[in-house]
């Protein structure tokens, strides 16, 4: 009894190799009916085991099935051969199924073999009925085996080379993956793939996926380091502006606003890379729009004291694309564990920024800030201290680090509690610069530590 199997309609849905190439389970005859003795073509067919449908239209594919339940049978109506390399089209050269084409001799042009064959078109057979007009069905039933014999070897080679192809991703992905071990947390190559190993069997996966996380993971926390070094060179040009205006240190400040330039310059390059084809793509283009402006606001060899406020403004748009980059940079990650690079980076800024105001302040002291906004920056501040002081993400080193800050903190203090003296705005600013330092350690640490780059 004939089994009806629906033609398929595509290929089957990407993922592993090993789904992609499942076992075969239909068998296609490509029928070219352009011979007058059809009932002969049909005869051979019916007596190979194979049941044709009925055609209403000879211009349209005739659905045909094997009665052994092997599966569907598509035949070409006359002359349709452009029919049958658009119903192969959709498998792009790797039919589900066997594909094999009878056609009476002469009937298939060989120029155009090589494309059949790279189609998926497995066997092509020429059959002539004899004197009598009958086809051998032998001649069918080899045919078939021919087609079904040629789709299991060409099979067997694309699970072959895709299995290669997955051994070779999966030995990338385990050296990328231990070169940023061995950078971050200073381990030998041994100990780097023992400790992806290990990961690997807690959590059921192979090494290559486990590897894959942590390479992206390390990609995604640097990535939101550097956002975060935006948000903080925003602010830091400004104060640096001011620091040389009220003549604070001025070479000092003078070599920083050429570095702290070219520090945001490269990472709006990486982070272009980084965010291409991502969610994040948006608003890093937004980002380095307004990087532009304040850049070009900050031509020339010393900004007058006339310009602050406008520098000012470029850059607190600079803050607000900069904190929309890492928001959107934490989404396309989907990795909680950056929240603490994410915080830590933050309050590079907000170090950067107390000092900027102060400094503004005093530079156009009839324009200052009010002093409530003074008061919310600083008291934001201590609570992110005391987050990171008490976060569980911690090692002896951090804990070390976050000393020195609270001990430079307790200094940027000391000199906005003497602002309106000029050795008071020299301990802000120095006090200031040491914070930078000591929270792009901390940020660092916490970026490479295992916590992150595992989680």
């Amino acid at each position: 009894m004939a089994r009806r199997v629906q033609v398929p309609e595509g290929r089957p849905p990407s993922g592993s190799p090993a789904a992609t190439l499942a076992p075969p389970m239909e068998t296609a005859l490509l029928l070219d009916l352009t011979t007058p003795r059809e009932g002969a073509w049909r005869t051979a067919l019916e007596r190979s085991g194979v049941h044709l449908g009925a055609a209403s239209d000879r211009n349209k594919l005739v659905h045909c099935t094997i009665d052994d339940g092997r599966g569907q049978l598509v035949c070409l109506a006359p002359g349709a051969t452009g029919e049958l390399l658009s119903a192969l089209s959709c498998w792009n050269g790797e039919p589900p199924l066997s594909v094999l084409l009878l056609t009476p001799p002469g009937q298939v042009d060989a120029a155009l073999l090589p494309a059949l064959v790279a189609a998926g078109v497995h066997h092509w057979q020429a059959l002539q009925p004899d004197a009598a007009g009958e086809i051998a069905a032998a001649q069918v039933e080899a045919a078939l085996v021919m087609a079904q014999a040629r789709h299991a070897h060409d099979r067997a080679l694309r699970l072959t080379a895709a299995r290669a192809q997955e051994q070779l991703d999966e030995r990338k992905w385990v050296d990328r993956a231990k070169g940023v071990l061995m950078t971050a947390r200073g381990l030998d190559e041994d100990e780097a793939f023992r400790l992806l190993r290990g990961a690997a069997m807690s959590v059921n996966l192979r090494i290559g996926e486990v590897s894959r996380a942590v390479f992206e993971a390390a990609r995604w926390a640097d990535a939101m380091n550097r956002a975060g070094q935006l948000r903080m060179l925003s602010q830091r040009l400004v104060r640096l502006a001011a620091q040389r205006l009220l003549r604070i240190d001025t070479r000092d400040a003078a070599t920083q606003v050429v570095l702290s330039r070219q520090r945001a310059r490269d990472n709006l390059d990486m982070l272009a890379a980084q965010c291409a084809g991502t969610v994040a793509a948006p608003a890093c283009t937004r980002a380095a729009t307004c990087w532009d402006v304040l850049s070009q606001a900050m031509q020339g060899p010393r900004v007058a004291a006339a310009d602050l406020r406008r520098i000012d403004a470029a850059a607190t748009r600079m803050l607000d694309a900069a904190e929309a980059l890492t928001d959107a940079l934490q989404e396309a990650a989907g990795r909680r564990a950056l929240h603490i690079v994410n915080q830590c980076g933050r309050q590079r800024m907000r170090a950067q920024r107390i000092a900027k105001q102060c400094l503004l302040d005093a530079a156009h002291p009839e324009g200052a800030e009010p002093r409530p906004r003074h008061d919310a920056l600083l008291e934001s501040f201590e609570l992110a201290l005391v987050e990171l002081e008490q976060a569980p993400l911690s090692s002896p080193a951090i804990r070390a680090t976050l000393v020195h800050v609270r001990d430079e903190w307790l200094r940027l203090l000391g000199g906005l509690r003497a602002a309106d003296t000029a050795d008071g705005r020299r301990m802000l600013v120095q006090a200031s610069e040491a914070i930078l330092e000591r929270l792009d350690t901390l940020t660092a640490a916490y970026e490479h530590s295992l916590q992150v780059i595992m989680a």
